[in-house]
């Protein structure tokens, strides 16, 4: 099976143009934000140019696709307030993916601010569990660096999570944050004690994504800043073992790298190819 490599695109001028940008740097799964994730806004996109979306997305073989959630989000929060438009932000999110025919909606849990990690844990999943979820969409909760009060840095917190919740949901695991969370990526032997660990504590059957990134900062560091593939502290010899891992290669792989040094997506996605064994 080759590789489902691809990145997040952008929705600027009409969703159907993220998956013209996958075409052009050679990507056959991507990633979008439905609105600015940097607002509390609600995702505007018409039946005409969800239907060009879906359209384009077969004719050219691209998919699966997740929408990732607002920035904004915290399902943690111990605060009403907070907490009631994260949730509502994120049934517009798993509506506009049922809409777009976009199989995943990721979101980060966020911080506990506070409230104790068990506490932030049972937080977001009665908050997930408030949610309607359409029947074509999984919702992923991701990874984290691991600073402050965040959660999801531990793969204990995912699993607890998954536990707690009724949903079906899924996880989505960032290589660069996994890293920094403490999860050493960086050489073979230490990717497979992570896939193993994973498989231990949350079990890989509920892995459905990876956000493929390096990392500028060292393992443990909880810094996420993301490097070009095999460039950062992971490396070519952590990336190639991921990309051809027995237990992640059929998975599809979603670059969130930087465009710097005069290399962008397109650059990233060919570099994975080529790593691939």
């Amino acid at each position: 099976m080759s590789v489902q490599i691809g990145a997040h695109t952008s929705i600027a001028g009409g969703a159907y143009n993220a998956v013209d940008e996958q075409v052009e740097i050679g990507g056959t799964c991507g990633q979008i934000f439905s609105h600015s994730p940097q607002v509390w806004q609600d995702p505007d996109i018409g039946d005409d140019e969800a239907a060009q979306f879906r359209e384009r997305s077969a004719d050219n073989g691209v998919g699966p696709w997740v929408i990732h959630s607002s920035y904004l989000v915290n399902l943690c929060t111990p605060k009403d307030d907070l907490r009631r438009k994260s949730i509502d932000s994120m049934q517009k999110e798993v509506d506009a993916a049922a809409k777009l025919g976009v199989e995943y909606v990721n979101v980060h849990l966020g911080a506990h601010t506070g409230a104790g990690v068990e506490q932030g844990l049972d937080n977001a999943a009665s908050a997930l569990d408030e949610l309607d979820v359409p029947d074509d969409v999984t919702v992923l909760v991701e990874s984290d660096a691991g600073s402050g009060t965040k959660l999801g840095g531990d793969f204990e917190h995912l699993a607890a999570v998954l536990e707690r919740s009724d949903q079906a949901l899924g996880v989505c695991v960032d290589t660069a944050h996994a890293f920094a969370a403490g999860y050493d990526l960086s050489t073979p032997e230490g990717v497979d004690e992570t896939v193993a660990e994973f498989d231990d504590v949350v079990g890989l059957e509920h892995l459905h994504c990876l956000h493929l990134n390096d990392s500028k900062h060292g393992c443990g560091t909880n810094k996420d800043e993301h490097a070009h593939v095999g460039e950062g502290k992971i490396g070519e010899a952590g990336m190639r073992r991921i990309v051809n891992h027995p237990d992640l290669r059929e998975l599809p792989f979603v670059l969130e790298t930087p465009t710097e040094d005069g290399k962008s997506f397109a650059w990233n996605v060919e570099r994975v190819r080529e790593l691939r064994e």
